[in-house]
């Protein structure tokens, strides 16, 4: 006799009840045919696995080794049946993609792209202000993959079980500021020419708050910072009433201006994010077709291409950042071992 997975469950099976009569029971047979069994896998094992004593069934040495090597088999065989079955449901139905976002100009050009890589694929979208939300969401299984942003010098809490990918390094923040603003008529500005500005940010976001609080302090300033949404902020930046951090790739209106910032005091890392071991299938262009999405965003953003094309002469040198000749593939770098980022 060849031990099999049903042998593994018969003994799994006694060692949970404490008993033949109780494993018989809950594997639906006979005590006689249950006892006839063990024998037969004890044979094959060459060792006595349980002992029969007046308060039930105990395992043996030998038979405790061999019930907690099955388990984990066990386990991992039921998992395999229920992913299995549960993508074959998936299939039977239509696919579906559950994308989470924080807010970017690439989401658009993602999704068209995804919409035309996969046809028959139904793409749900969820954006957030929080990345820390989204990325318990992936963990918990209830999005597919997310795409967040870290402000620099606050690292993201990642949950165990996630696969985290960059596919911007360092991403400058620019500034935005009313099209009249003396500063908006230079290419790039420098922190002191808003000494005497208000500023706007949204708490919400994770780090926001604290990265616009560090560059302010670094730079000797302290003036008058209000907490809003950034809907709220383009409105009031239009009037001359604050100015605001935004992303490189936001596009100038007639009545606001988008500028880099002199030596890119703050910057952000974007992320991809999926449950470790999940990319492929549906998921496997999704960096590809985000990397591709954003480039095409960032294209369509004057000053952002300015600062790409003049960078040497906006930031530090020494600050890394990714152009999109250089930005072939997203690269790992790093898979989430234990609760929180590095």
């Amino acid at each position: 006799m060849e031990l099999e997975v049903r042998h593994l469950r018969v003994l799994c099976a006694i060692a949970d009840a404490g008993s033949l009569h109780g494993a018989a029971r809950a594997l639906g047979t006979s005590q006689p045919a249950l006892t006839t069994q063990l024998r037969r896998i004890e044979h094959t094992l060459g060792g006595r696995l349980f002992s029969r004593e007046r308060t039930g069934c105990v395992p043996t040495v030998l038979g405790r080794g061999v019930v907690g090597r099955a388990r984990p088999l066990l386990a991992a065989l039921n998992a395999l049946v229920t992913e299995t079955r549960a993508a074959a449901a998936r299939s039977a139905r239509g696919e579906r993609l559950r994308i989470g976002s924080t807010a970017s100009r690439a989401i658009p050009g993602w999704l068209r792209r995804l919409r035309e890589r996969l046809p028959g694929t139904e793409t749900e979208l969820q954006v957030a202000v929080s990345a820390t939300a989204l990325l318990r969401q992936v963990a918990a299984g209830e999005l597919d993959v997310a795409f967040v942003h870290e402000v620099e010098g606050c690292p993201l809490r990642v949950p165990p079980g996630l696969d985290v990918r960059t596919l911007v390094e360092r991403e400058p923040q620019f500034v935005c500021l009313a099209a009249d603003h003396p500063a908006a008529r230079r290419p790039v500005v420098d922190l002191t020419d808003l000494a005497a500005d208000q500023w706007m940010v949204d708490p919400s976001v994770d780090g926001e708050w604290e990265g616009l609080h560090r560059v302010l302090h670094a730079a000797g300033l302290n003036p008058r910072v209000l907490h809003g949404d950034y809907l709220t902020a383009a409105g009031l930046v239009a009037t001359g009433e604050i100015v605001t951090l935004c992303q490189p790739t936001s596009r100038p209106r007639s009545d606001f201006a988008i500028r880099p910032l002199r030596g890119d005091p703050l910057g952000v890392r974007l992320l991809l994010a999926v449950r470790s071991g999940a990319y492929g299938g549906a998921l496997a262009g999704v960096g590809a077709d985000l990397e591709s999405a954003y480039w095409e965003a960032a294209s369509t953003s004057p000053p952002y291409q300015a600062w790409l094309e003049n960078r040497g002469n906006y930031s530090h040198p020494s600050r890394p950042w990714v152009h999109p000749s250089g930005a072939a593939a997203l690269r790992s770098v790093r898979p989430a071992p234990g609760a929180a980022s590095p």
